[in-house]
C-alpha cells in the first residue's frame, strides 16, 4: 500500500468525522472540533496533492474528485441550518463518496487481496449506524449495499484468473462477511437504542409541553375566574401565600391533604375609607319566582343582575355580593374615587329605570329598592372555602337598613350620602326612620333622590302579552338585554371580553369560531413550543448552556452529577449480550483463519465461562426460581446490576477484557512454523522479485504467481490481517456499553490500543516485516513502506478515535437526554403544584361537578347552568351575638380584630367540611356571621330525580350532624376565646333550584322555597337551639332524633308556620367530639 494511499485515508477518515459530528445538532463536539478539523482537512488536503503516487491518472483523477466533494459536504455542514434541512441528502453523498474511495484504493493497490481494505468497509458500515443521519431500515440497506458490494467484488475479481491467488480464499471471504455482519449488528443494536432513547426523550417532552400549554391555557381560564370574584391584590395575595405552603411540602399526599384541607387562616382583609355602599332589592320577585321553571329563573336573574352589572361598570362600582335577588356594591373600591357617592346614586337611579323599562313592557309587577350610604368599609375574605369578597362595617349594615325601609322605585340616600353629592341631585325627605326600626334607633336623617331625566321613550307590551304566563314574558324581553353568560370569557384563550361582544349575534359567532379554532390554536401553539425547545437543544445553544460542563461533559453542579451517574442501566444485560455476540463474531474468524484451534479453543474455553457467568448474572432476574427456594437471591443480582453503578462497572470490565485477550490471541500465542518462516522466507522472495527503478508496479497476475508459490506465506499474511481485524471488533465492544461511564469507555479503549500497539509495533514486528517484504517485493523508490506494521496501525488509532468520538456523542446525548428529563420533571413537580392550587382555587369558588363544567377542554359554559334538585336539606346557622361583640375603635384596629376572630370561627366551620362524613355537605357562602350551606347537591344529572327515600333521609340526617358538629366547634373556640357566642340554626328540606349567575363575577347559588324558608328558621329561631319545619321534623324523628314542638310562630311571607326544635343535648357531646 503507497504512502499516498495511507494518507489519503487519513484525510477520509478526518473528514467523515467533521461530517458526522456536523450533522447532528445535538451534539455540542462539533462546536470544538469545527475549527481543528478543517486545518487537519486542509493539512490532509495538501499532503495528498503534494506527495508523488504509484497511480493512474484515472485513480489521480477520482480521488481529486472524491476530495472535493467531501470538502464542498464539510463546508455545507458547518451550517447548520442547511445541514438540517439537507441532511439525508448530505448524508448519502458522504455515504457514496466513502464507497468510491473505498473502490478506489482496492483496484489502485499493486495487487488485490481478499483482506483489501476491510477496516474502511466496516468504518464505513458501523458510521452509516452511529454518524449519519439515518432511520434504521435506510441504514441496514445501505450497510448491506457497503458490505455485499465488497464481498461480491472481491470474489469476482479473484475468482476471474484462471490461477487462484489464495489456497483460503473461501475462509477469507467468509471471514470478511462476518466481519461486516458484525459490525451492522453492532450498529443496528447502537441505532436501535439511540433511537429508543430519542423517541421516549421526544414523547417526554411533547407530554411535558403539552401538559404545561394545557396547565397555561387553564391557568388563564382560573386566573380569570378568581379575578371575577376577588379583586387582584386580594387574588394575588392569597395565591401566592398558598403557593408558598405547596412549594414547602414536597410530598405529593401532603400536597393532596393540604389541598384538601386548606388549612390556612390567614386574614385577607383591608380597611378602607370614603366609599358609597349601595344596596338594591327586586320587590316582587319572590313572587315571580315561585311561578318560574328553573331555566326561566336562572335566565332572568343572569339577564337582570348581567344588567346591573353592566351599570355597575359604567358608574363605577365593583359588585361585592348576590343574595337572592339582592344585589349590593361599593363605589371607592379598590382605589379611593372622589365621587364614589354620585357613582352609587347615579347606579340606583339607572337600575330603577332599566326595572322599569322591564315593568312596562311586560307588565310583570316588580320593582326595584334602593339604598344608599357613604362611609367606611372593611373589606376581604374571610373563611378558608367559597371565597367571596364582602364588606363589613357599621356603615355597611346601615346601608342594608336604608334598602329595607326605602321605597319601591325611589333611591333611598342618608345625610352622609347627601353631603358627598355637593347638590348634584334634588332629594326630597325619606322619612326611612318610620319603616325601619334601625333607622329610627340612630335616628339617621334619610332622603328620596328625584330622578332628573326625563323618559324619552316606553315600551309597548305586545298584544298577545298578556295571554303569556308573566315569567314567559319577563324571559323573552330579559333575552333581549343580552347579558354575557357566566364564565364566557374564559372559552377565548386571548382574552374576549363583555366590551368586545354587541349583541347576542355577534356573541354566538365569536362563540362557534373559538369553539372551533381552539384545537387548531392549542395545536400551533404546541408546535411553536416544540420547535422553540427542539432550537434550544441545538449545539450552539448546548455549548451555551448553563448545564454544559468541561470538556469532559460533567455537570457542574455537583448533585446533578451524581443523579446522573446513579441512574438505573435495565439496559446493561443487553450490552452484555450484544458483547458476547462480538465475542462470538472474534472467535469464528480466527477459527476460519488459524490451523492452531486447540490452543485457540483452550483460550475460548476459559474465556466463554467468564461471559456466561457475566450473563447469568444479568438476566438472573428473569428467570423462573419461584420453585427453588434456594436461588429466591438471584433476582436481587440482577436488581443491584441495574441500579447499582458499583455493581455493573466490574462487570462491564471483566466483559470487555475477555473479548480484547480473545482478539489478541493470535498476536501473543507461539508458533515455531512462523518463526521458522521469518528466517528463510524474505530474503529468497525479495531476492527474486526486484522491482525495477520505476515506481510504477508489476501486474496483479505477477504478483499472484509471486505469492502462490509459498501458501505458508499467503497463511500468515491472513493471519496478521485478520488479527489487527479482530483487534478492530474489540474496540467496538470498548463502546457498546452506551450509558456506562464515558471515562471508563475511553479507558477501555486506550488500553486495548496501547496493547495493539505494542504487539504490532513491538513484539510482532519482524512477522510484519516478512508480510511487508512478501506483499511489495518491487518497490525500489519508498522501500520503507514494506514496514506494514506503520500501515496496519493506522487502523487501529483510526478504529479507537472513531469509537472515542462515538463515545462522546453517546455521552453527550444521554447527557441532554437525563436533563431534558430533570427539567420535566422539576417542571412536572411545578405542574402538578400548580394544578393542585388550581384545583384548591376552583373549588373555593364553585363546587367542584359546577367548577368542572367551566374550566378545562372539556367546558361546556355556552349556556348557562342550572339545576333542579327535587329534595336538598339547606342550612342557614349565624352568631348573632357577633353583632354586639362587633366594634369599631382603636383597639380593635376599627373592627379589623373582631373580624380576625370572625375568620377564626368561619375557618373552624369550613374544615369540617373535609371531614369525610361531611363530604356531601356544601358550603353556599356567608352573609356577615351567617353560615349557608346543603346537602344533596352533588349528584349526577338526573339522579336526584330517582333518589329512595333513604338517601334522601340520610343527606337530612348528615345536615343535622354538620350543624350540632358547628355547635360544638362553637362552643371549642368559646372556651378558647372566653367568649359566650352561641349558634342560632334552622334547617328546611326540599326542591331547590342551583345555578350560576352574573357575568363579571359569576356565582353558585341556590333559590326556592326552601330556601327562604330554611332563611326564616335561623332568623326566628333562639340561640343554641336548630329549628326546623314540620316535614323535617318528621323525617328526623324516623332517623331517631327527638323533637320538641314549637308551636305557631309568624313568618315574614309565609304567615304562620308549626316548627320544632332538635334535642341536642346528648347530640351536642357527640358533635364536641367532632371537633
Amino acid at each position: 500500500m503507497a504512502f499516498s494511499e495511507q494518507r489519503s485515508i487519513n484525510t477520509d477518515f478526518v473528514l467523515c468525522l467533521a461530517l458526522k459530528l456536523s450533522f447532528n445538532p445535538l451534539f455540542p463536539l462539533v462546536l470544538s472540533l469545527r475549527h481543528p478539523l478543517s486545518l487537519s482537512l486542509s493539512l490532509s488536503l495538501s499532503l495528498s496533492l503534494s506527495l508523488p503516487r504509484t497511480l493512474t491518472y484515472s485513480h489521480t483523477y477520482v480521488r481529486m474528485v472524491v476530495l472535493c466533494v467531501f470538502l464542498a459536504v464539510f463546508l455545507l455542514v458547518c451550517t447548520e441550518m442547511l445541514s438540517q434541512r439537507w441532511r439525508r441528502l448530505l448524508g448519502l453523498i458522504v455515504w457514496a463518496t466513502h464507497l468510491t474511495m473505498g473502490y478506489t484504493f482496492i483496484f489502485s493497490g499493486p495487487i488485490i487481496l481478499p483482506w483489501d481494505q476491510v477496516p474502511f468497509f466496516l468504518f464505513i458500515i458501523f458510521t452509516v449506524y452511529t454518524m449519519l443521519p439515518f432511520q434504521l431500515w435506510y441504514a441496514v440497506v445501505l450497510s448491506c449495499i457497503s458490505s455485499l458490494s465488497h464481498v461480491v467484488v472481491l470474489t469476482v475479481c479473484l475468482t476471474i484468473y484462471p490461477d487462484n491467488p489464495s489456497p483460503y480464499l473461501t475462509n477469507q471471504l467468509l471471514s470478511n462477511a462476518l466481519v461486516f455482519l458484525c459490525g451492522s449488528g453492532v450498529g443496528a443494536f447502537h441505532k436501535v437504542l439511540m433511537e429508543k432513547t430519542l423517541r421516549q426523550t421526544f414523547q417526554d417532552t411533547l407530554r411535558c409541553l403539552s401538559m404545561r400549554m394545557k396547565l397555561e391555557i387553564e391557568k388563564r381560564q382560573q386566573e380569570n375566574l378568581l379575578q371575577s370574584v376577588l379583586p387582584v391584590y386580594i387574588s394575588m395575595k392569597m395565591k401566592l401565600a398558598i403557593m408558598e405552603r405547596l412549594q414547602d411540602c414536597k410530598d405529593k399526599e401532603e400536597q393532596q391533604r393540604l389541598v384538601k384541607d386548606n388549612n390556612f387562616h390567614s386574614l385577607y382583609v383591608k380597611r378602607h375609607e370614603n366609599v358609597s355602599i349601595l344596596y338594591a332589592d327586586i320587590v316582587g320577585f319572590t313572587r315571580l319566582a315561585s311561578d318560574c321553571s328553573p331555566k326561566e329563573l336562572v335566565i332572568m336573574l343572569n339577564e337582570l343582575f348581567g344588567k346591573f352589572d353592566q351599570i355597575a361598570k359604567e358608574n363605577e362600582c365593583m359588585r361585592i355580593k348576590i343574595l337572592g335577588d339582592c344585589y349590593y356594591c361599593v363605589s371607592g373600591l379598590p382605589v379611593s374615587l372622589p365621587k364614589h357617592a354620585k357613582n352609587c346614586v347615579k347606579m340606583g337611579l339607572d337600575m330603577c329605570e332599566a326595572i322599569k323599562q322591564v315593568r312596562e313592557a311586560t307588565g310583570v309587577d316588580i320593582n326595584m329598592r334602593v339604598g344608599v350610604h357613604s362611609g367606611n368599609v372593611l373589606c376581604g375574605v374571610i373563611g378558608l372555602r367559597k371565597w367571596q369578597f364582602d364588606v363589613w362595617s357599621h356603615d355597611v349594615t346601615l346601608a342594608n337598613h336604608m334598602e329595607s325601609g326605602g321605597l319601591p322605585g325611589r333611591v333611598h340616600i342618608t345625610e352622609a350620602t347627601l353631603k358627598h353629592l355637593n347638590k348634584a341631585y334634588e332629594v326630597e325627605d325619606g322619612n326611612g326612620h318610620l319603616r325601619d326600626s334601625y333607622l329610627k334607633e340612630l335616628n339617621v336623617q334619610t332622603h328620596l333622590v328625584i330622578d332628573p331625566r326625563v323618559r324619552e321613550y316606553t315600551f309597548a307590551l305586545p298584544s298577545d302579552g298578556l295571554k303569556m304566563r308573566a315569567s314567559v314574558r319577563m324571559t323573552r324581553y330579559l333575552e333581549s338585554w343580552g347579558a354575557v353568560k357566566p364564565f364566557a370569557h374564559l372559552q377565548s384563550r386571548e382574552g374576549f371580553t363583555a366590551d368586545a361582544i354587541v349583541n347576542g349575534k355577534s356573541r354566538s359567532k365569536v362563540r362557534r369560531w373559538l369553539n372551533k379554532s381552539q384545537k387548531s390554536k392549542f395545536d400551533e401553539e404546541l408546535h411553536n413550543e416544540m420547535t422553540t425547545t427542539i432550537d434550544e437543544l441545538s449545539s450552539k445553544q448546548w455549548s451555551k448552556s448553563e448545564e454544559n460542563g468541561s470538556l469532559a461533559l460533567w455537570f457542574p453542579k455537583k448533585d446533578l452529577e451524581k443523579q446522573y451517574r446513579a441512574l438505573d442501566l435495565p439496559m446493561f444485560k443487553h450490552y452484555v449480550g450484544c458483547a458476547t455476540g462480538i465475542f462470538l463474531c472474534i472467535f469464528f474468524v480466527q477459527m476460519f483463519v488459524t490451523k492452531d484451534r486447540q490452543t485457540l479453543g483452550a483460550s475460548f474455553g476459559g474465556l466463554v465461562c467468564v461471559l456466561l457467568l457475566t450473563l447469568a448474572i444479568c438476566f438472573a432476574g428473569h428467570f423462573q426460581v419461584s420453585k427453588l427456594s434456594r436461588c429466591q437471591w438471584l433476582p436481587a443480582v440482577s436488581e443491584a446490576v441495574v441500579k447499582r453503578p458499583c455493581v455493573r462497572l466490574p462487570l462491564a470490565t471483566v466483559t470487555t477484557a475477555a473479548i480484547v485477550i480473545l482478539s489478541v490471541f493470535n498476536l501473543v500465542s507461539p508458533r515455531p512454523r512462523v518463526e521458522r518462516l521469518i528466517a528463510g522466507a524474505g530474503p529468497r522472495q525479495t531476492s527474486k522479485h526486484v522491482a525495477p527503478r520505476s515506481p510504477v508496479p508489476q501486474s496483479s497476475i505477477y504478483t499472484s504467481a509471486v505469492l502462490r508459490r509459498d501458501s505458508a506465506t499467503m497463511k500468515l499474511n491472513s493471519l496478521l490481517q485478520y488479527s489487527v481485524y479482530c483487534c478492530i471488533l474489540s474496540l467496538i465492544a470498548c463502546g457498546i456499553f452506551l450509558r456506562v461511564s464515558f471515562e471508563l469507555k475511553v479507558l477501555f479503549l486506550v488500553l486495548a490500543s496501547t496493547t495493539y500497539y505494542v504487539l504490532i509495533l513491538g513484539t510482532k514486528r519482524k512477522l510484519f516485516v516478512v508480510y511487508g517484504k512478501v506483499l511489495y517485493p518491487h518497490l525500489y523508490v519508498f522501500k520503507w513502506l514494506q514496514q506494514t506494521q506503520l500501515n496496519d496501525c493506522y487502523a487501529c488509532p483510526f478504529s479507537e478515535l472513531t469509537h472515542r468520538v462515538s463515545a462522546r456523542q453517546n455521552e453527550s446525548c444521554f447527557r441532554q437526554d437525563f436533563l431534558l428529563k430533570y427539567k420535566n420533571r422539576t417542571e412536572q413537580d411545578e405542574i402538578e403544584t400548580r394544578e393542585n392550587l388550581n384545583r384548591l382555587l376552583l373549588e373555593n369558588v364553585l363546587p367542584a361537578h359546577v367548577a368542572a363544567l367551566f374550566v378545562g377542554e372539556s367546558k361546556k359554559n355556552e349556556d348557562l347552568y342550572y339545576k333542579s334538585y327535587d329534595c336538598v336539606c339547606v342550612m342557614f346557622a349565624s352568631v348573632p351575638d357577633f353583632k354586639e361583640f362587633y366594634t369599631e375603635c382603636d383597639i380593635n384596629k376599627e373592627g379589623l380584630e373582631c373580624l380576625r376572630l370572625l375568620n377564626e370561627i368561619i375557618a373552624d366551620f369550613d374544615e369540617l367540611l373535609s371531614k369525610p362524613k361531611f363530604s356531601g355537605v356544601e358550603k353556599i357562602k356567608t352573609i356577615g356571621s351567617t353560615y349557608m350551606a346543603a346537602a344533596g347537591l352533588s349528584g349526577t344529572p338526573g339522579q336526584e330525580n330517582n333518589q329512595v327515600e333513604e338517601r334522601q333521609q340520610a343527606q337530612i340526617g348528615i345536615m343535622v350532624e354538620f350543624a350540632i358538629a358547628l355547635i360544638g366547634k362553637l362552643d371549642g373556640i368559646n372556651r378558647h376565646s372566653f367568649n359566650s357566642f352561641r349558634l342560632r340554626v334552622g334547617i328546611n328540606h326540599g326542591p331547590v333550584i342551583a345555578g350560576v349567575i352574573g357575568a363579571r363575577k359569576p356565582q353558585y347559588d341556590i333559590w326556592g322555597n326552601t330556601v327562604n324558608v330554611a332563611s326564616r328558621m335561623e332568623s326566628t329561631g333562639e340561640l343554641g337551639k336548630i329549628q326546623v319545619t314540620v316535614e323535617t321534623s318528621d323525617v328526623l324523628q324516623k332517623l331517631g332524633y327527638s323533637c320538641e314542638c314549637r308551636g305557631l310562630i309568624s313568618v315574614k311571607g309565609k304567615g304562620e308556620l308549626k316548627t320544632f326544635f332538635l334535642c341536642t343535648d346528648t347530640s351536642k357531646q357527640q358533635g364536641m367530639g367532632l371537633s
